[in-house]
């Protein structure tokens, strides 16, 4: 990094997502990055069941995801990438969007609380996720409506005015959607300025009685074949377009908890 010793969480991040390369990361890099990140840390709530949430600082997200090895939500697993990008000289913001509902078509009640990335690379705007479970883009999606083909499907993103912001993610994933559905609507014209900001969505999704993310136990992450989710009662697996379901008992989750996602914590 121009003859400078890596940061803490720049080397800590590279370790957990299994980057071996030292250098400087580049545009060209991402989608490599994206995919490793996807593969590694996974999007769950384990804090939010437990109720051990702590406030979200620089410091708290190099200790639970970089130390510690868990995952997080939005607001977490794309903060951290946001560092870590901020860190690589890359122009990154965080902004705020609402995530849509397929099965009652309606966007969530619960107001903004999808964090996600924009990245700045020449003259483009892209947006980058690593917090929206299963539904990955694993590449920059440009802002110009042009569609990315990646492991995980086909995303593209349309510019349109709603109550919600003023873009919409749409999403095609492999072996799952035969048609475009909408991922969120985020808004652009207002930044998060402060990682304290995330505070007051993670309240809500700890707190609300909408949340989908408070009631019982999930962890996922993607696969080089598609992806694994655990719930408290379930250990579900989509291996190249086939799904494998098994119903589990609470040893179970606990074993695979550790196993398939080498997360040390418990679900009391």
């Amino acid at each position: 990094m121009e003859a400078t010793v890596l940061s803490q969480l720049n080397t800590l991040f590279r370790k957990r997502i299994d980057l071996t390369e030292s250098g400087k990361i580049s545009f060209e890099d991402l989608e490599h990055i994206l995919m490793k990140t996807a593969y590694n840390i996974p999007f769950e709530n384990i804090c939010i069941i437990n109720k051990n949430t702590s406030e979200i600082t620089k410091d708290s997200l190099i200790q639970k995801i970089l130390l510690k090895n868990e995952g997080g939500l939005c607001y977490e697993l794309n903060a951290i990438l946001y560092l870590f990008l901020l860190e690589n000289g890359f122009k990154v913001g965080l902004v705020s969007g609402v995530v849509y509902d397929p099965v009652n078509s309606v966007y969530q009640s619960m107001g903004r609380t999808h964090v996600t990335i924009l990245l700045t690379h020449e003259d483009k705007t892209y947006l980058i996720d690593t917090g929206f479970g299963a539904n990955l883009p694993l590449k920059p999606v440009p802002l110009n409506g042009e569609m990315i083909s990646s492991n995980n499907g086909e995303f593209r993103i349309k510019k349109e005015k709603t109550s919600f912001g003023d873009y919409i993610l749409e999403m095609k994933l492999k072996h799952k959607d035969s048609d475009w559905r909408i991922g969120y609507a985020f808004d652009t014209e207002t930044m998060i300025n402060d990682m304290s900001d995330l505070n007051e969505i993670q309240t809500i999704i700890k707190d609300h009685k909408m949340s989908p993310f408070n009631k019982s136990p999930l962890i996922t992450k993607l696969t080089e074949a598609g992806n694994v989710t655990l719930t408290n009662n379930s250990f579900t697996q989509w291996i190249n377009g086939t799904v494998l379901k098994e119903e589990i008992e609470n040893e179970k989750f606990k074993e695979l908890l550790n196993k398939i996602f080498h997360h040390k914590g418990q679900v009391f």
